[in-house]
């Protein structure tokens, strides 16, 4: 039955013809944007999932750019405490000149004072952006090394802890530490030795009496060969008077000392006389043992301020105290250098993380032009056949009024 009021054909035809547009406007937004979901109502679960990969990529961007600085923190940091090392690595080549008894000491004490003057130069220029890792000012500071985001979607930071290292020359106070049965008295960061010999020697190490203003953090440390005894002042033997304070460091020291094993060496606490330790070597070898002294305001490098090789007794006791110092600079190189390269690693890591996900969000959202290039040319074929369906159906009812002629 035909009619003129109703044209299936045409119903059809233009469905198809909107169908074929749809298709096709959705075809052209791919080509223009690139994205094959461009919005929510593309995919509303794969536009979210990509954005939420694309915040963490921002995140990542602000990681690197934390990884940056602190590497260029911590590498000032170990290149100050690498030239402090070689500058006292210098000064220990005059101190060792020193030792001679047919040179001029007063120009060698000279030389050292420079090197010590150009190692304060050093440490107090070692900064980067206002932070100073080598002075002693900080403790440690953190680099924020990571985004965490777990299954449940809950994010978190990781950071690198960069522990400060203190390098800083300054801070003893003279005051008498301890004295030895040599003869000799050290002050605030000078060295004692006591020469003991085997099979029957004997000396003595005596504490400061309380006429020395003991803290909390003040440090005695007694070397015997390669093993080294040491005591802290605490909190507590502070409390207790400073009178009391030599004998709670003779007893702790001894303690430490006991801890050592060394053999044939006897170290007795003498109660009558404060802060005395009377040491016997029974052993097979002659023994060097070394003390010193460093106070909790000090800095790492204070002894360097005690260090005058102008006498004989001072050559000798600079010689045992820079290889304390030029120890101290070498593991702060160290330690700097270690979390230096952790913080680089963390850095090419998260440079590659960050491409990784952008890989997958491009996976996700992104439109493949190949494909949307042929759909394009075959959606516009189909457009051209629709419409010339369409005028066809709409012609349709023309045929109905040759009836009437």
């Amino acid at each position: 039955m035909s009619s003129i009021l109703t044209n299936n054909s045409a119903m059809v035809a233009l469905q198809t013809l909107k169908s074929i547009n749809q298709g096709l406007n959705k075809t052209q937004d791919e080509i223009s944007t690139g994205k094959k979901v461009a919005s929510a109502k593309d995919n509303s679960a794969i536009w979210a999932i990509s954005k939420v990969m694309e915040s963490d990529v921002k995140g990542f961007k602000g990681i690197s750019e934390s990884l940056s600085v602190g590497d260029s923190t911590v590498g000032v940091a170990r290149q100050a405490a690498e030239t402090v090392t070689d500058l006292l690595t210098q000064m220990k080549g005059k101190i060792v000149a020193a030792q001679a008894s047919n040179v001029d000491r007063t120009k060698i004490q000279t030389d050292i004072a420079a090197l010590r003057s150009q190692i304060t130069t050093t440490v107090s220029a070692a900064q980067f952006n206002g932070l100073n890792l080598v002075d002693g000012s900080t403790t440690s500071t953190n680099v924020l090394a990571s985004l965490d985001r777990d299954s449940s979607g809950n994010v978190t930071v990781s950071n690198i802890a960069v522990a400060g290292q203190d390098l800083s020359t300054g801070g003893y106070v003279a005051n008498d530490v301890f004295s030895t049965t040599a003869g000799t008295a050290s002050t605030d960061g000078d060295t004692a030795v006591l020469s003991i010999d085997q099979a029957g020697g004997t000396g003595d190490f005596v504490i400061a009496d309380g006429t020395n203003a003991w803290a909390e953090g003040d440090r005695i440390s007694i070397k015997i060969g390669d093993k080294t005894a040491s005591y802290t002042v605490s909190a507590n033997d502070v409390t207790s008077g400073n009178n009391t304070i030599p004998d709670l460091i003779a007893v702790g020291l001894k303690n430490s000392i006991d801890a050592l094993g060394i053999a044939g060496l006897t170290v007795d606490f003498d109660s009558g006389n404060p802060g005395e330790l009377d040491f016997t070597n029974d052993g097979d070898v002659d023994l060097a043992l070394t003390a010193q002294y460093k106070n909790a305001g000090s800095g790492g490098l204070g002894a360097l301020s005690s260090i005058d090789v102008s006498t004989s007794g001072g050559a000798t006791s600079a010689l045992s105290a820079i290889e304390d110092l030029i120890q101290t600079s070498i593991d702060a190189s160290a330690s700097f250098g270690s979390v230096q390269g952790r913080i680089q690693t963390q850095n090419e890591f998260v440079s590659k993380l960050s491409d990784s996900l952008k890989s997958g969000i491009g996976s996700l959202v992104d439109a493949d032009m190949e494909e949307a290039s042929a759909r394009l040319q075959a959606l516009q074929v189909q457009q051209q056949l629709g419409t010339q369906s369409l005028s066809i159906a709409n012609q349709a009812p023309q045929s109905i009024l040759s009836l009437f002629r």
